[in-house]
């Protein structure tokens, strides 16, 4: 069967995979994430409610940021993965929502990780493995559940969220059923057009990296529920890749959930998670609360 997206041009194909191109200034939400996680930070930090910089990896940029919450006896853990196409934000533009995740009884963890073109995309996802196989080791000493760790991710971070539940935990010491749930925002989840869009000129897949680091392409190997969702101001192609994801899961009869998010784009849905009464947050709370 023929793909949509093999009917673009190159131009459209292009436009199709940019979410900028549906604000008028991407700026202004970067800006929003700077100003919301140093808020988010410091309100954490002045109660000694979060340790910075915990390194989990040998790199430098193998590190995250964990947040703790007042009573932290056997909490569960969330964790949230930053997007930008693999090459762009961090750690400290993605706490955001730390603050609510802790009010809520929960620990909150911002990953870094190497960007493209630095590291492949293979390799950050790698990254993110030894991210997660580190806190499930630390959760005696930091006191949370390593039982009930749930993950959330953004765009290029929804990806890696769900190629998590591809990975052989074993090779990590860890259960297959390590994660509990995800989270998946406006992601990218077919890397094939990806592969042939102006975004690779940074990230350097060829095909089979692309088709091998596809979620959307290959059967779930840890099954957990699946929150889906998207902004309505978002383009064809990023509406189409979480519709046919949530076919995909269906099929595999992993309890999913999909959800248009009115008035929002692919910058600005990730605040849905700062609000208690929105769908999303509601759905996420729901989730966390279910094991």
């Amino acid at each position: 069967m023929t793909k949509i997206y093999a009917n673009f041009d190159q131009t459209e194909l292009d436009r199709e995979y940019s979410p900028s191109s549906c604000v008028d200034d991407i700026n202004l939400f970067l800006n929003e994430y700077v100003r919301l996680s140093h808020a988010a930070k410091k309100s954490a930090l002045a109660i000694d409610r979060c340790e910075i910089d915990l390194r989990y990896g040998l790199s430098n940029e193998e590190t995250l940021d964990l947040f703790l919450p007042d009573e932290s006896a056997s909490a569960p853990l969330h964790i949230f993965i930053h997007g930008g196409y693999w090459q762009a934000l961090s750690k400290n533009e993605s706490c955001f929502a730390a603050n609510t995740f802790q009010g809520n009884g929960h620990y909150f963890a911002a990953l870094n990780y190497t960007l493209a073109p630095q590291k492949s995309l293979s390799g950050i996802v790698e990254e993110v493995c030894h991210a997660i196989a580190w806190l499930y080791t630390q959760a005696a000493k930091f006191g949370f559940d390593r039982d009930r760790i749930y993950l959330s991710g953004s765009s290029a971070g929804a990806h890696l969220a769900m190629m998590m539940l591809q990975t052989d935990w074993s090779e990590y010491d860890l259960p297959n059923d390590a994660i509990k749930g995800v989270c998946a925002i406006s992601g990218i989840y077919d890397l094939q057009p990806i592969q042939l869009t102006y975004v690779n000129d940074v990230v350097q897949m060829d095909a089979q990296e692309a088709l091998r680091n596809s979620p959307a392409l290959h059967p779930i190997r840890n099954p957990c529920p699946v929150i889906l969702c998207y902004g309505d101001n978002e383009t064809a192609e990023f509406k189409r890749q979480s519709g046919e994801l949530l076919e995909t899961l269906r099929m595999q009869n992993i309890p999913v959930s999909l959800q248009e998010i009115k008035n929002r784009n692919h910058f600005d849905i990730v605040f849905e998670l700062l609000d208690t009464t929105t769908w999303l947050s509601m759905q996420v709370q729901e989730q966390m609360q279910g094991t």
